[in-house]
């Protein structure tokens, strides 16, 4: 029963009843229930951008746990910079 709601009446004071012909309806009002949908559009909407807010952080988590598990062989930036004084010597 908490599948279906009446759009027209307060939620607090709702109870529902079967007509005759086997319809759910609203014990306040009696007009039809409507059933609810099982994930709302602002939900979605909502879930979309927490996740795009989310997910670059995480990701950027990883990584930096990942590096510090297996940090990086070479130090490429010291190797160049070896490469050009070496080469600035070699030509005085």
């Amino acid at each position: 029963m908490k599948n279906y709601y009446c759009p027209y009446c307060n939620p607090k004071y709702q109870f529902h009843k079967k007509s005759t012909t086997g319809e759910l309806i609203c014990g306040l009002c009696g007009d039809p229930l409507v059933k609810k949908p099982y994930i709302k559009i602002k939900q979605l909407v909502a879930i979309i951008a927490s996740l795009s807010l989310l997910l670059p952080l995480i990701y950027t988590f990883i990584y930096l746990i990942k590096n510090q598990i297996n940090p990086p062989k070479r130090n490429y930036q010291a190797h160049n910079i070896s490469i050009h004084k070496s080469s600035i010597q070699k030509t005085y």
